[in-house]
């Protein structure tokens, strides 16, 4: 064993200085353990963290409505329940117009949902929460960022830099590849998904609700031009009727029969009967129009020809409303997914009171000198946790809360009130059903019954037993049945077309825990709220 001691007591002090002055550079070893011995403190103490979060007193109140608590109960096994299961078969599939048996109106609708400006809208409100879905999916991964950055810098004398920096003008360069992964301990990057994902699927039931809105309006403009039509018949047979019966007053008062009194009196029913046939068109030009903006195309319905409401067939009606009525309708399922849309928003302004967790790397070069930047010794990494917590912040975060867990009950109360909507329209439409159906038999029985009486008063006056006073009067009773005719078989069709719109026009829910939860008793989004 050789060893060297200093030959004076000046060499033995230099030494000793020396070895004072000698940093204590660690090994890489201790480093490393020393690192992921911090690093295991610093996650251990998360859940005490968590601890510092205040969210008392905040919490969403309002209660979603169920269908129990709207009278719509199960219906009873038996001929009631056949027959609504054979409705919601046979007569509400999506294209539920091409059950009434016209090739018109099959086209209309048709082209209508392929061009109106309305339904173009909707699909990119799809795709605009489409895109959302994608960038709260794209949060919850890991991110990978590369930089390049090329200086040429005067170093100031008087700064931090030793000579030879200090005062001169260099060349600098880093690239450097970064990377980061955020760690969805507390849920936020999911509950953001879940809250895009609602959004999405409430944009998708609102589309389907402009869908049903829009073929429906098309259908109820082309019966109401059936409508004018039928009303034009019977108009235009008026007006030949009181032609008719102006030549037998005429020759009455030639004869010497009648008066001109009755003359008068007959010559002024032409005017009125003809302005009712020029009303009637003007209608008829409106209801076109209309039809032409719903159908995107102004002078689509000028070529039509014009329906006859007896070849229009008709369609069956439920007995009572549908136990699942409210999941058939798209507006009250996209009213649910708003619920959970804000129900996951509260979830993630709960959060934001955690710490967040982020794992960051870099890999790269950096050199003072360009000409040294691709050496050996220029190169640099890092790896580690980077934790942040609020610890005050003058109230903002419970601000925040507070304003999410109002947008819930904002949601809430706007199912609720889709709710009531909805079971309001459907049962609107069927109690008018029905009642058509019981004003046009006795309408039947009405207009027989004038027909008949008309046909004797003219057949009197005729033969000169009744005065016309009587015919006039007889008249005007038939003319007002047959309008009434007209009227409610135009009103059963297009009760049977909103009849349909408010049994959501066949739409079904597509994803698990939709429209179809809708109608189930247990408010899972508000119960989650709070």
């Amino acid at each position: 064993m050789n060893a060297t001691f200093p030959s004076t007591p000046a060499a033995a002090d230099a030494a000793s200085a020396r070895d004072a002055a000698a940093p204590d550079t660690p090994s890489p070893l201790r480093g490393a353990l020393q690192y992921f011995a911090t690093l295991a403190i610093a996650l251990a103490a998360l859940p005490g963290l968590t601890a510092c979060a205040d969210m008392s007193g905040i919490a969403p109140h309002a209660q979603m409505r169920d269908a129990a608590s709207l009278g719509l109960a199960a219906p009873a096994a038996g001929a009631g329940a056949v027959a609504q299961k054979s409705f919601a078969e046979a007569t509400l599939p999506t294209d539920w117009w091409l059950g009434f048996g016209d090739g018109q109106l099959d086209a209309l609708i048709d082209r209508a949902l392929a061009t109106n400006p309305n339904l173009k809208l909707t699909e990119a409100r799809i795709a605009r929460a489409q895109a959302f879905i994608e960038t709260a999916r794209a949060a919850d991964g890991p991110q990978l960022n590369g930089s390049l950055d090329v200086n040429r810098q005067l170093y100031s004398a008087n700064g931090p830099y030793p000579p030879p920096l200090a005062g001169s003008v260099l060349n600098s360069g880093t690239a450097r590849l970064s990377g980061s992964w955020e760690i969805d301990f507390f849920g936020k990057n999911r509950a953001a998904l879940e809250s895009a994902l609602g959004s999405a699927n409430a944009a998708q039931a609102d589309a389907q609700a402009a869908r049903l809105l829009l073929a429906s309006n098309v259908a109820r403009s082309y019966f109401q031009l059936a409508r004018l039509k039928a009303q034009l018949g019977v108009a235009e047979r008026t007006l030949a009727q009181r032609n008719e019966t102006l030549r037998l007053v005429r020759d009455r008062v030639d004869a010497g029969l009648d008066t001109q009194l009755e003359r008068r009196q007959s010559e002024g029913g032409l005017p009125e009967a003809r302005q009712q046939i020029e009303a009637i068109q003007e209608q008829i030009a409106l209801t076109r129009n209309a039809l032409g903006a719903l159908v995107g195309q102004p002078n689509a319905a000028n070529a039509l020809d014009f329906p006859a409401l007896d070849a229009i067939h008709s369609i069956a009606i439920p007995g009572t409303l549908p136990a699942d009525l409210l999941g058939r309708r798209p507006d009250v399922a996209a009213a649910r997914w708003r619920v959970e849309a804000a129900t996951q928003d509260v979830a993630v302004a709960k959060a934001q009171f955690y710490p967040n967790v982020n794992l960051t790397a870099f890999l790269g070069l950096s050199s003072i000198g360009l000409d040294r930047f691709a050496e050996a010794g220029s190169k640099e990494w890092g790896i580690g946790p980077a934790i942040r917590l609020p610890i005050f912040d003058s109230g903002r975060l419970r601000a925040n809360l507070r304003g999410k867990a109002a947008d819930v009950d904002a949601a809430v109360e706007s199912y609720n009130a889709a709710l009531l909507d909805a079971v309001h329209d459907a049962a609107d439409q069927l109690a008018s059903a029905r009642s058509i159906d019981r004003q046009q038999a006795e309408q039947r029985h009405a207009q027989e019954a004038a027909e008949a009486a008309y046909d004797i008063a003219r057949q009197r006056y005729q033969a000169g037993l009744g005065n016309y006073l009587n015919v006039l009067t007889a008249e005007t009773a038939v003319l007002l049945q047959r309008r009434q005719a007209v009227d409610l078989e135009a009103r059963r069709l297009d009760t049977q077309v909103a009849l349909i719109r408010a049994l959501g026009g066949g739409y079904a829910a597509t994803t698990p825990g939709a429209a179809g939860a809708v109608a189930t008793a247990a408010p899972a989004a508000a119960t989650a709220a709070h």
